[in-house]
C-alpha cells in the first residue's frame, strides 16, 4: 500500500486525501494550523464557472466546468462518507448589467457557453422582476445559470474532514512549518517540533506557501496570497432567490436567513485581519444590486487568503524530476468548486491511469 503525505489541510488537501483513501491509498495530512483555517472555511461557497469565468472558454474553464458537473455527485458522497450535513443549493446564478450596451456581450456569451452544454436565459428587466423582485431598477437585464450552485464552506470543510478521519485518514494539525528534508529516495518531512513524518508519495497542498518550496526544488513558482475580505448581512422578510453578480462583486443567499458580500480584495501578505476600508469596497456598491442592503449594517465580517498564480491556473501535476512529488495548489477563489475535480485527477494520475480532464496547461514546471 502506497503511502501519501499531504502536505497542507485546506479544501484540496482533504479532498484529495479522501479520494486518495477511497481508493486505498494510506495518507496522512499535515497542516501547519487547522484544516480550512485559511481560504476554504472562508469562501462563499460558489460553484459557479459560467458567471466567473465569461470571456474565454480556456482550459481553466474546462477544468471548473468538470468540477461543477462532478460536485453534485461528490458532495452527496461527502455526505455519506462523513454523516454529516452541509447545505448544497442549486440556487442558479444571475450575472446582472446596468447598461444596454451590456447586453449585446450576454449574447455573445450565451452563444460560446452554449456549445459546452450550458442552460443559459437571457433575461430582460421585466423577466428580472418576476424572479428576483428586490433587485435594483437600474439593473436592466441578467444572464440566468440555472445549474449553477453553492455550498456553505465552513460546513463543507467539516465534513471532508469528518470524512477524512471516518475512513482511516491520519490529520496531524498545528505543526508549524513543515520542511521536506528528503525526496529524491522516498520522502522525509520534519515539523517544527521536530516529529518527523515519511512516505512514498508526497502531495503539495500548501496554497501559497507553496512558494516556499521553490529553491528545494529548483522551481519558479510564483504564488502569492490574496487577501479577500467578505461580510454577511441578515436578510429579514426579503426572499433571494439566486448567487447575484455584477462585475463589481457578488451576493449570496444562504439557507441561514443571510446574504453572503464578496469580494473586496487586496495584497496584505499573509496577514488575514479585516480593514474598514476593506469592507466599504464591499457596501459602496452592494445597494446597486439590493437597494434594502442600504438599511442594514454587516452583522459579521471575515477574511482569507487566497492562493492566486501569476497566470491565474493552479499548479496540477508531477515534477517531471521527481515523480514522487506531486502539485495541487494555487486554486485562487475557486477551491471549493474545484475541489471535486482536483480530487479526481490527482487520484487518477496517482494511480497510474489517465487524468479524465488534460492537466498540460496546470503543470508546476510551466514557470521554470
Amino acid at each position: 500500500m502506497k503511502h501519501v503525505a499531504v502536505l497542507g489541510g485546506g479544501v484540496i488537501g482533504l479532498s484529495i486525501a479522501l479520494e486518495l483513501t477511497r481508493r486505498g491509498f494510506d495518507v496522512t495530512i499535515l497542516e501547519k494550523n487547522t484544516c480550512g483555517g485559511q481560504a476554504s472555511g472562508a469562501a462563499a461557497g460558489m460553484l459557479a464557472p459560467y458567471s466567473e469565468i465569461g470571456e474565454d472558454p480556456d482550459d481553466f474553464f474546462r477544468l471548473c466546468l468538470a468540477s461543477l458537473r462532478l460536485f453534485e455527485e461528490w458532495q452527496h458522497d461527502v455526505k455519506q462518507l462523513s454523516g454529516l450535513d452541509f447545505e448544497y443549493e442549486k440556487s442558479g446564478s444571475l450575472h446582472c448589467v446596468y447598461h444596454p450596451a451590456d447586453l449585446l456581450s450576454l449574447q455573445t456569451r450565451k452563444a460560446w457557453q452554449e456549445e459546452f452544454g450550458a442552460i443559459v436565459n437571457v433575461l430582460d428587466q421585466q423577466a428580472l422582476k418576476e424572479v428576483e423582485p428586490h433587485l435594483s431598477d437600474d439593473i436592466i437585464g441578467a444572464i440566468q445559470y440555472p445549474e449553477e450552485a453553492h455550498v456553505y464552506s465552513p460546513d463543507y470543510v467539516k465534513a471532508l474532514e469528518e470524512a477524512c478521519r471516518q475512513h482511516g485518514v491520519r490529520i496531524e494539525e498545528n505543526l508549524g512549518a513543515v520542511s521536506v528534508e528528503q525526496y529524491e529516495q522516498g520522502v522525509l518531512l520534519q515539523a517544527e517540533n521536530k516529529n518527523e513524518y515519511t512516505a512514498d508519495q508526497l502531495i503539495v497542498s500548501s496554497g501559497a506557501w507553496a512558494k516556499e518550496l521553490e529553491d528545494l526544488f529548483e522551481l519558479s513558482l510564483p504564488i502569492f496570497p490574496i487577501r479577500g475580505q467578505i461580510c454577511a448581512y441578515e436578510r429579514q422578510e426579503e426572499q433571494v432567490n439566486h448567487i447575484l453578480y455584477t462585475s463589481q462583486g457578488y451576493l449570496v443567499p444562504k439557507a441561514n436567513g443571510t446574504l453572503v458580500n464578496g469580494a473586496s480584495e487586496d495584497i496584505a501578505g499573509f496577514q488575514t485581519d479585516v480593514t474598514e476600508k476593506g469592507i466599504q469596497r464591499l457596501i459602496n456598491w452592494n445597494t446597486n444590486i439590493l437597494p434594502f442592503l442600504a438599511e442594514r449594517e454587516p452583522f459579521h465580517t471575515w477574511a482569507g487568503l487566497r492562493p492566486a498564480t501569476q497566470d491565474g491556473y493552479p499548479f496540477i501535476g508531477p515534477l517531471t524530476k521527481a515523480p514522487n512529488v506531486y502539485f495541487a495548489c494555487g486554486h485562487y477563489r475557486n477551491g471549493i468548486l474545484l475541489s471535486a475535480i482536483t480530487a479526481k485527477v490527482v487520484a487518477e494520475e496517482l494511480s497510474g491511469e489517465q487524468a479524465s480532464v488534460p492537466l498540460t496547461s496546470f503543470r508546476p514546471e510551466r514557470f521554470t
